[in-house]
């Protein structure tokens, strides 16, 4: 049993008890009352909460008092004894112990460069957004190169150039903005590794420049790359911490695309209850924007968007009747410019429609899917053209299906 884990549970109590709204006298007070005796006082609390006690037997009992799953607590109880291996706590604490603190954007010491002012800022500015919308009609392999470049420069103009705190500040935020971009790309390109890295380094900037949306934004973009790379524990962790580091008072547009990754998270780790919850949230929150109070990453968000992401959580789920019709409205909106998402999309309509027992139309729309992954250098579509080919070999009888699998199957032999 580490220090280091004990004092991360105890961080971890102390933020349910203050999630409460409790003093540790008055924890004490209630677990004394819900147990039966008196042996609990304020500074045993606090023996806890510092990491010196692990408080085993009253682990049932903290979960009814403070209002939290006791299989939760459980679970941060024997991480702390080494009994599991990711780190199951919640909130800040999870963010802290899945993305450290990092040294990525540190002063080289004495600056040499030449003076940063608005105008450069501005420039870069400019140039995150262009990559913003490259990526809407570009795949990953396509953008790999420049935008890391990009990412590169920006940190040497950060770390080298010579400039006054507010500039500072921009430039991290730009740099955070433009790290998550990066991520995201090189995650479509397949580059896992380069993505996290990338995400790491913006979370880091995102928090140097105390930009709380920010950080759950790439925070987020790192956990749906969990969730879609076997690691569907610490996607719902993360996805929950980074939406609590934004906060309420977050924009409602970002707040609403939080939850939507939230609602990713739970469903890729079968979790429909949540993933519903989460998803209603998404709307409500929605609901509540205005026009131009959403910042730059979000402008994409709207309602278009959370009912294919709807569609997407329907179709894991197995919902088809529920899906069908929101990815059908869906394709009718988007142009042949957006042949990434396009695909992706059918993806899912091919999936949702072999659960609806409709083979013939989903070998149609796989082979669409498979067309497009071709000749498109995207990991994430070519992977998604997989499990729909995977999804078709039951219903290998019905000749659409057949045909299709005969002329592309041979590429469930190359993942």
């Amino acid at each position: 049993m580490s220090d280091d884990r004990r004092r991360q549970f105890g961080a971890y109590l102390a933020r349910l008890r203050r999630d409460a709204h409790k003093s540790q006298r008055q924890l004490a007070a209630m677990l004394c009352a819900v147990s039966g005796t008196q042996s609990v006082t304020r500074n045993e609390v606090s023996r806890w909460e510092r990491g010196e006690r692990i408080p085993d037997s009253w682990l049932q009992f903290i979960a009814k008092v403070l209002g939290v799953p006791r299989g939760e607590l459980e679970r941060a109880a024997g991480y702390v004894r080494g009994e599991s291996g990711g780190p199951p706590f919640g909130a800040a604490v999870v963010l802290a112990e899945l993305i450290p603190p990092g040294d990525s954007l540190g002063s080289l010491g004495a600056r040499s460069g030449r003076r940063v002012g608005r105008e450069e800022v501005a420039s870069l500015t400019a140039r995150v957004h262009g990559f913003r919308l490259a990526d809407d009609v570009l795949a990953g392999g396509d953008l790999m190169a420049p935008v890391f470049r990009e990412l590169n420069a920006a940190l040497r103009l950060y770390r080298e150039g010579i400039h006054r705190e507010a500039v500072g500040s921009a430039l991290l935020s730009q740099i955070g903005e433009l790290a998550q971009i990066a991520g995201w790309i090189a995650s479509d390109a397949g580059q896992h590794a380069q993505a996290e890295r990338a995400y790491r380094i913006g979370i880091e900037a995102a928090r140097q420049a105390n930009d709380g949306p920010l950080v759950a934004n790439v925070a987020g973009s790192l956990a749906y790359q969990f969730s879609n790379t076997g690691q569907e524990r610490a996607g719902v962790d993360l996805s929950r911490a980074a939406l609590d580091e934004a906060g309420p008072d977050a924009p409602p547009k970002a707040r609403a695309l939080f939850f939507d990754r939230v609602a990713w998270a739970h469903t890729r780790a079968g979790e429909a209850q949540p993933a519903m919850q989460a998803l209603g949230q998404a709307h409500d929150a929605l609901t509540e924007a205005d026009e131009g109070e959403a910042p730059a990453w979000a402008y994409w968000v709207s309602r278009e968007e959370l009912e294919v992401m709807d569609a997407r959580v329907f179709t894991e789920l197995h919902r088809p009747l529920r899906a069908v019709p929101l990815l059908t409205g869906a394709l009718s909106r988007y142009d042949a410019t957006h042949a990434r998402e396009v695909a992706l999309y059918r993806s899912w309509l091919a999936m949702a429609l072999a659960d609806a027992n409709e083979p013939e139309q989903a070998a149609e729309e796989a082979r669409r899917v498979v067309s497009v992954s071709a000749d498109m250098t995207s990991d994430r579509i070519a992977s998604r053209a997989r499990v729909v080919l995977r999804r078709l070999q039951g219903f290998g009888e019905v000749p659409e299906v057949r045909d299709v699998l005969h002329d592309h199957g041979h590429l469930l032999s190359s993942a």
